[in-house]
């Protein structure tokens, strides 16, 4: 017998018996599931946590970008005034180059906001099934938040996104 097939039948051997102790004591089955459901809702928000940071540093580059965009712009105008022809097209490159990288930034940034959403969409649902009166007071300040902060993303981004038009057009 190898050690992985000693390790197979262990492993089915201990969660044969774990069934078997449920089965015999429900209130332990509910304090498992119970412990289960708060570790899931525990690595959402973490994960809640890492997409706002990566949200947060996207939104800096992209801001970074727009002044870099506008300041070559200003040098693209400076260098067809003087009649630098060959370097106003030069810096026009550049600044298409710079452009790219902020539609990239900006498509990297709306997909962060779908796993957001999805993963906010996630961390409700338990607390949508919860009964008690406290449970229910509880999920709707929650929710009331993430739909308040939800709504200040989605306010920021499009002021964002305004500004980032006007400096391009």
């Amino acid at each position: 017998m190898s050690a992985s097939d000693w390790f197979s039948r262990l492993e089915a051997q201990l969660e044969e018996q774990l069934e078997s102790f449920l089965s015999a004591n429900p209130e332990q089955e509910q304090l498992l599931r119970q412990q289960e459901r708060l570790e899931r809702q525990q690595r959402l928000r973490r994960r809640r946590v890492d997409l706002q940071t990566s949200a947060e540093q996207t939104r800096a580059e992209l801001l970074h970008l727009a002044g870099e965009i506008g300041e070559w712009e200003r040098r693209v105008e400076r260098a067809h005034a003087a009649g630098a022809g060959e370097l106003a097209a030069r810096a026009e490159l550049h600044v298409a180059e710079l452009r790219a990288r902020g539609r990239d930034r900006w498509q990297a940034l709306g997909e962060l906001g779908v796993a957001f959403r999805k993963l906010e969409a996630e961390l409700r649902a338990p607390a949508e099934h919860e009964t008690s009166a406290a449970g229910e007071a509880r999920a709707g300040e929650a929710k009331a938040k993430v739909n308040l902060d939800q709504a200040w993303a989605d306010f920021e981004t499009q002021q964002e996104l305004e500004r980032l038009r006007r400096n391009q057009g």
